[in-house]
C-alpha cells in the first residue's frame, strides 16, 4: 500500500527518455546509476578511511549514514509508490533489489526521495567540502547530478524524488558538521544523532530503514574504538591501498553473506519487528568490524611506524 502523487510531465518525461534513449543511453544511465549504490560508496570510503585520509573517511561517513536514515525516514511518511508501479508506460529497468518482486514494496522501498540522489551528495559532495579542491569540486557536483538524473531514466523515481533527495544530501551535510561542532565529546554526538534518528522503529516498514539504522550504529561504534584503541595510520603506497581496500570489500560482502546463515530466508524476508532487529544488528556488526576491528591488520601487515 502506498500513496499516488506526481505532476502529469514527470511521468511523459520518463517516457519519453526510455523511448528515446536507446540501449546505449540506457546503459550508460544504469552505469551512472551504479555510482550511487552500496558498492560504490564502499569503494570510496575505503580508498579516504583505511588508505587516503582516514578523518576524511570519518566525514563522508557520518553524513552518508545519517543521509541513508533520513531518506527512509522520510520516505515511510509520504509513502510515493515508485512510478513503474501507478504508471505502466514507464518501465522499470533497474530494480532496487533485483532477486526481489519489483512490485514489492517492502523490498523495494517506497520513493519519495530518491535514496541514491541524497546518498550519492552526501558521498560525494562531503569530499568536496571536506578537501576543497577543484577536481573534488567538480567530483561532487558530476556524480550527484548523472546518478540522479539515472534514477528516473531507469523509472524507478520521479524526478521529484531526485530533487528532494538531493536537497536533502545537501540538508545532511550541512547540518551534520555543524552540530558535531557543538558537542565537546564525539560520542554524545552519536547518542543524539542516534536518538533522533530512532522514531523510525515504529513507523518504518521498509527495510532500508533498518538497514540503515545498523549501519549508522556500526559506523559510530567502529569510529570510537578505533579512535581509543586502535589508531592506524594511513598510507600512500598505492598497492597497499588496494589490498586494504580489496581486503575490506572482501570482508563487508562476506561476513555479509555468512551472518545471514543462521536464519531461514523466509524470516529474513518476512517483514516483522524480528526480522528487521536482525538486519539492524547485522549491518552493525559488519560496520564495526570493517571500520574498527579490519583496520588492526594493517600494522602486521604493513609494518606502519608506531602509533600516537
Amino acid at each position: 500500500m502506498g500513496n499516488t502523487f506526481f505532476f502529469a510531465w514527470e511521468p511523459a518525461l520518463m517516457v519519453w527518455l526510455q523511448s528515446h534513449l536507446g540501449s546505449f543511453g540506457i546503459g550508460l544511465a544504469t552505469v551512472f546509476s551504479m555510482f550511487g549504490e552500496e558498492m560504490a560508496t564502499i569503494l570510496l570510503l575505503g580508498l579516504c578511511y583505511w588508505g587516503y585520509n582516514k578523518e576524511l573517511g570519518k566525514f563522508i561517513g557520518r553524513n552518508a549514514c545519517v543521509a541513508m536514515v533520513a531518506n527512509p525516514l522520510v520516505k515511510n511518511v509520504f509513502l510515493r509508490l515508485r512510478p513503474y508501479m501507478v504508471c505502466p508506460q514507464v518501465k522499470c529497468l533497474k530494480p532496487v533489489e533485483p532477486g526481489a518482486d519489483i512490485m514489492d514494496v517492502a523490498a523495494q522501498g517506497y520513493s519519495f526521495p530518491s535514496g541514491h540522489s541524497s546518498g550519492s551528495v552526501s558521498s560525494y559532495t562531503s569530499l568536496a567540502v571536506y578537501l576543497k579542491k577543484k577536481w573534488a569540486v567538480a567530483i561532487g557536483v558530476l556524480i550527484p547530478l548523472l546518478v540522479g538524473i539515472s534514477r528516473f531514466c531507469v523509472g524507478v523515481h520521479f524526478p521529484t524524488d531526485v530533487l528532494f533527495g538531493w536537497a536533502l544530501g545537501l540538508f545532511v551535510i550541512l547540518v551534520v558538521p555543524f552540530f558535531e561542532k557543538k558537542f565537546q565529546r564525539r560520542w554524545v554526538f552519536y547518542l543524539v544523532v542516534l536518538l533522533l534518528l530512532l522514531p523510525g522503529w515504529f513507523y518504518c516498514k521498509t527495510n532500508d530503514y533498518f538497514t540503515s539504522y545498523g549501519m549508522t550504529v556500526g559506523f559510530f561504534a567502529g569510529d570510537l574504538f578505533e579512535e581509543k584503541y586502535v589508531r592506524f595510520r594511513n598510507t600512500t603506497c598505492w598497492w597497499k591501498v588496494a589490498l586494504r581496500v580489496l581486503g575490506g570489500g572482501a570482508l563487508y560482502f562476506a561476513l555479509n553473506a555468512l551472518l545471514k546463515l543462521p536464519f531461514p530466508a523466509a524470516f529474513l524476508a518476512s517483514g516483522t519487528f524480528w526480522a528487521h532487529l536482525v538486519r539492524a544488528l547485522r549491518y552493525a556488526l559488519i560496520l564495526f568490524a570493517v571500520v574498527a576491528l579490519y583496520p588492526l591488520l594493517f600494522d602486521r601487515f604493513g609494518k606502519n611506524p608506531a602509533r600516537k
